[in-house]
């Protein structure tokens, strides 16, 4: 009795990095799951455990929570989330339709290309709205591209790449002259976009001359230039 008493005195994170490989804890990881998604938390440790948990036990798996899974793991991009929660399902389950749209919808984030990614995401709603929080995760990376490539973005661009237009497009604006150091200029018959100056949109930053940007942000940002 003490000990299971014991036991529920345990967050998740102190189950997990106890022993992993408990079959005992799915439940709770499944639950935990569920938790990240309404609180907008996110534990990648405690999601890696439970798709290892049910390649162990593959009649336990919830199709529900590994979507939930993928989703979260999208959202945290730059990050390679998803390919370590994706390496962890069955090939067989990566074949069900929704699993696909979200196997495309990586790949369009990988490559930057925002437009064929709002569109998609657009198609597949009914997937992607159960986790709260997922178009402003996607909007934040594609912030952070961007940043790797312009010192100036022309608004058209920025407005495809976070899928905001109009009015709502001049209130973000605003928000992030406010907030983040932007500085918005008028260039031509569109806006210009200052962002903040770093190390990959102002080289000259680099502390180190022999440094150089990653070669996967180099993949990344070529499609957002064409």
């Amino acid at each position: 009795m003490a000990t299971e008493q014991a036991a529920e005195n345990y967050t998740v994170e102190d189950l997990v990095a106890l022993n992993p490989y408990n079959p005992d804890i799915l439940n709770d990881l499944e639950k935990f799951v569920n938790e990240q998604v309404s609180s907008q938390t996110y534990n990648l440790d405690a999601n890696l455990s439970l798709l290892r948990l049910y390649q162990f036990e593959p009649e336990r798996m919830s199709i529900q929570i590994v979507a939930r899974i993928l989703i979260k793991a999208l959202m945290a991009m730059p990050a390679p989330d998803f390919s370590l929660c994706l390496f962890l399902i069955p090939e067989h389950v990566q074949m069900e339709e929704q699993f696909k749209t979200l196997i495309v919808l990586s790949h369009y984030l990988e490559t930057a290309r925002f437009r064929q990614f709002w569109d998609e995401a657009a198609k597949n709603r009914h997937i992607l709205e159960v986790v709260p929080g997922f178009e402003q995760a996607i909007q934040g990376y594609a912030i952070h591209l961007l940043s790797l490539t312009y010192q100036k973005v022309p608004r058209p661009v920025l407005a495809e790449a976070i899928n905001i237009e109009g009015l709502a497009l001049d209130k973000f604006l605003e928000y992030h002259a406010a907030n983040s150091g932007w500085v918005i200029e008028k260039g031509g018959q569109s806006q210009v976009i200052v962002l903040p100056r770093n190390e990959f949109n102002h080289p000259e930053l680099k502390k180190n001359t022999a440094d150089t940007v990653p070669f996967e942000h180099v993949t990344r940002i070529f499609p957002v230039l064409s």
